[in-house]
């Protein structure tokens, strides 16, 4: 009896530690991806890129991230993480947002919308058309800029590798030709 109380008690516990050993496993594939660093910064970079203009469209433009990642070879789980990062960083963008999407769609523009579309597509226009413009804008800038430290961080992730497996290569190397 007290047995199967142990095994049930067991289960409810949560082990913590088989979690971390599961995201130390996705960190590790994502860093080994095929196609090699590029890839993988072109998805993170791919993933910000449309979070910026996703919230004023009611996430419909999530579904973008797919093509673009399939268009340009692209490594999926990084543009999952982009994405995330960028719902991290979207609200003090967002005021950036506005101001770039105010500054670029011409005013007679928004009105001849509003008068040609149903009602309820010409509210969703006049609240959210700055910040989509302005959010694909800054978002393509941001996506271009986070490229570069993204590459850079992985290939000095993946040298820093090669040179601990080849130090300790080389401490194995004369213990071996002693033998």
């Amino acid at each position: 009896m007290q047995s199967t109380q142990k095994v049930k008690m067991m289960k409810a516990r949560y082990d913590w530690k088989s979690t971390k050993r599961w995201f130390r496993f996705k960190y590790l594939l994502l860093l080994r991806a095929k196609g090699g660093p590029s890839m993988v910064a072109r998805g993170f970079s791919i993933g910000l890129f449309v979070e910026m203009f996703t919230l004023p469209t009611a996430g419909f433009a999530f579904v973008l991230i797919f093509p673009l990642v399939y268009l340009l070879r692209a490594n999926l789980p990084a543009a999952l993480i982009g994405f995330v990062f960028g719902k991290v960083i979207y609200i003090p963008f967002s005021i950036l947002n506005k101001q770039v999407g105010e500054a670029l769609v011409p005013k007679h523009f928004k009105i001849y919308l509003i008068h040609h579309l149903p009602h309820l597509l010409s509210n969703i226009i006049r609240s959210g058309l700055d910040l989509i413009v302005g959010g694909m804008v800054v978002g393509l800038f941001l996506g271009i800029i986070a490229y570069f430290p993204v590459v850079l961080l992985l290939k000095y992730h993946t040298n820093r590798r090669k040179e601990k497996r080849r130090i300790r290569k080389d401490q194995l190397a004369p213990a071996d030709s002693k033998e």
